[in-house]
C-alpha cells in the first residue's frame, strides 16, 4: 500500500450558477520519498485537489466524494478532530503566497512555535529552540534574532523559507508545496528548490509539487499529473511526459516553454482560447473547443487510459497513437534535451 492513495476524488462547489465541478475524478498514489508534480493552467483544480487532501475545502456548499487514503486512513470520511491531528503534523502544506499566509501582527517565531505546541509535547522553551533550529535549517541567517521579527521585516525569499520551516517543523510524512517559487526571482527559485530537495532526502518525505512551471517539475519530480478543467488529462513519469507527450494540451504546455536554444526573435507558441466554465462544461472532451485536432469522436468523454503500444502511459485523448506521433508539435529532434532545457 502506498503512503497516500487518492481514488476518484471529486470536489464541487454550489454556486448561484449551479454546481462548479472543480475536481472531477482524480486518481494518484505516492510513496515515501517520491515527488509528484501537478501542472496546469490557473483554475484547473491543482490547488483545490491539494486543499481537499487536508480537509480545507469542507463547507456546507461543498460536495466531496471519493477516497483519500493516508496510511490506510480515509481522510474524506475523517472528522475534523482527526484532520486537525494530521494537518500540520503528518501532512503539511507550503501555501502559495507567504505574505498573506503569515499573520502580519505576529512575529515569525511565534507563528512557528504555535504549530509545534499544537501537535507536540514540548515545553515553550523547547518549542522556541526547535523553531530557531528550523529557521537555521532552511537557511535564514542569524535565526535567533530573526525569530523575533515580523513578516514585513523579511524579504520575499526569506518569507518563503519561513513558510517552509513552519511546514517542516513537525517533520511531516507528506509535504504539499503549492507554487512555492511564485513571484521569486530565478536565483531564489533555484535556492528554494535545492532546499526542498535536500530536506526531502534527509526526512524521506513524499512531496506534491503544484505549479504551472514545467521547468520546476522537470527538475524535482519523479512523476507528473497534467490537469485541465478539473480532470487529469495525462499522467506519467517525467521522461514520459517530456519525451513522449500524448495529449494535445500537454503539447501546448511544452510548446509554450521558454528555451535557451531558440532564437530570441522566435515567438513562444500559445494555446488558443480560454479554459471552459466549470459550471457548464463542453460535451465530451473538455479541451475540445481549444484543440486544433478535435474530430467527431471528441464529443464523447475519453477515459484516462494507456492507448497504443505496450507500456504507454495514460492520457485522455481519442486520437490514435500513431496519429499523435504525426501531429505532435514537439518533433523528435526538438525533444532531445527538452527536460534539461526546462530546468
Amino acid at each position: 500500500m502506498s503512503l497516500l492513495e487518492v481514488s476518484d476524488l471529486r470536489v464541487g462547489f454550489d454556486t448561484e450558477a449551479g454546481l462548479l465541478q472543480a475536481v472531477d475524478g482524480v486518481n494518484f498514489s505516492l510513496d515515501a520519498g517520491q515527488t509528484l508534480g501537478i501542472v496546469g493552467e490557473s483554475g484547473c483544480g491543482k490547488s483545490v485537489t491539494s486543499l481537499t487532501l487536508l480537509g480545507l475545502t469542507r463547507d456546507e456548499g461543498t460536495e466531496i466524494s471519493g477516497r483519500v487514503s493516508f496510511e490506510g486512513r480515509d481522510l474524506v470520511a475523517a472528522d475534523e478532530e482527526e484532520l486537525r491531528a494530521i494537518r500540520g503534523s503528518e501532512m503539511a502544506m507550503i501555501f502559495q503566497d507567504p505574505l498573506t499566509s503569515l499573520h502580519p501582527y505576529y512575529k515569525i517565531g511565534w507563528q512557528i512555535v504555535e504549530g509545534i505546541v499544537a501537535h507536540g509535547e514540548l515545553s515553550p522553551d523547547e518549542a522556541k529552540q526547535r523553531a530557531i533550529d528550523y529557521l537555521g535549517l532552511v537557511g535564514i541567517p542569524d535565526p535567533s534574532r530573526r525569530f523575533d521579527e515580523y513578516p514585513h521585516e523579511f524579504s520575499g525569499g526569506m518569507r518563503q523559507r519561513a513558510m517552509i520551516a513552519m511546514a517542516l517543523v513537525n517533520e511531516p510524512k507528506v509535504l504539499i508545496a503549492d507554487e512555492p517559487t511564485t513571484a521569486l526571482d530565478v536565483t531564489i527559485q533555484a535556492q528554494i528548490l535545492r532546499l526542498l530537495e535536500r530536506l526531502q532526502e534527509e526526512m524521506k518525505m513524499a512531496v506534491i509539487m503544484i505549479t504551472h512551471d514545467l521547468g520546476v517539475v522537470a527538475e524535482v519530480s519523479d512523476s507528473i499529473m497534467v490537469m485541465y478543467a478539473g480532470r487529469v488529462v495525462e499522467q506519467g513519469t517525467v521522461d514520459e511526459i517530456f519525451y513522449d507527450p500524448r495529449h494535445p494540451y500537454t503539447w501546448g504546455l511544452l510548446g509554450s516553454l521558454a528555451r535557451a536554444d531558440r532564437a530570441r526573435s522566435q515567438r513562444l507558441s500559445q494555446i488558443e482560447g480560454q479554459p471552459p466554465s466549470l459550471v457548464s462544461m463542453p460535451e465530451g472532451c473538455s479541451f475540445r473547443p481549444r484543440c486544433p485536432y478535435a474530430f467527431d469522436k471528441c464529443t464523447r468523454l475519453p477515459g484516462l487510459e494507456a492507448r497504443g503500444d505496450e507500456g504507454a502511459h495514460p492520457d485522455r485523448c481519442w486520437l490514435d497513437p500513431e496519429r499523435k506521433r504525426e501531429l505532435r508539435v514537439i518533433g523528435a529532434d526538438d525533444q532531445i534535451g527538452l527536460r534539461e532545457m526546462a530546468k
